[in-house]
């Protein structure tokens, strides 16, 4: 039998006032309905209007992320939700800082690999590198499982940013 709720990953970005505790509200709202975040980034967007930008990177079914807009729209700092996965074309990447370490081959095919996939090395010594690398989260999770077997000692990633394609604007 096809699974009529099926679980949907949708990116959903928020306008809200940048002033304390606002960060704490939302997150209170996922957290106390058992809502799960796979991604959040926090940034101030418009100092003129002391106004920041969430993006929340989330999955549920259709009625969860209905939910989950509408809650958000309630809180009293929220200028405005756009659900961007069902908004029309929009543009998300990540970034990633990965640590490898190893010397001979392993480092050698390390850099062969960074280059296939536009790794900017950031820093380097005898025995390391970091990379730095944006893309969509898949890209980054390839990148992270291949440097795996090569070394790979720490990442560090930033969370999904996205924006609408073309004039249209949150």
């Amino acid at each position: 039998m096809k699974d009529t709720n099926p679980i949907e990953r949708h990116t959903i970005s928020v306008i809200v006032d940048n002033e304390a505790g606002v960060l704490a509200r939302v997150i209170g709202l996922f957290s106390g309905r058992g809502y799960n975040i796979e991604s959040l980034t926090v940034a101030a967007v418009d100092n003129r209007d002391q106004r920041s930008r969430i993006t929340i990177v989330t999955s549920g079914t259709k009625m969860v992320i209905e939910q989950i807009k509408a809650q958000l729209a309630r809180l009293v700092p929220v200028h405005k939700v756009a659900d961007l996965t069902i908004e029309g074309p929009h543009v998300s990447r990540d970034l990633a800082l990965v640590k490898v370490v190893g010397t001979g081959e392993k480092r050698v095919e390390a850099l062969r690999l960074a280059d296939a996939f536009r790794a900017s090395v950031v820093d380097s010594s005898l025995t390391s590198f970091v990379f730095e690398l944006t893309g969509s989260t898949e890209k980054i999770d390839a990148f992270v499982e291949l440097m795996a077997g090569l070394g790979l000692v720490e990442v560090a990633r930033t969370g999904v940013v996205a924006l609408s394609r073309g004039e249209k604007q949150l």
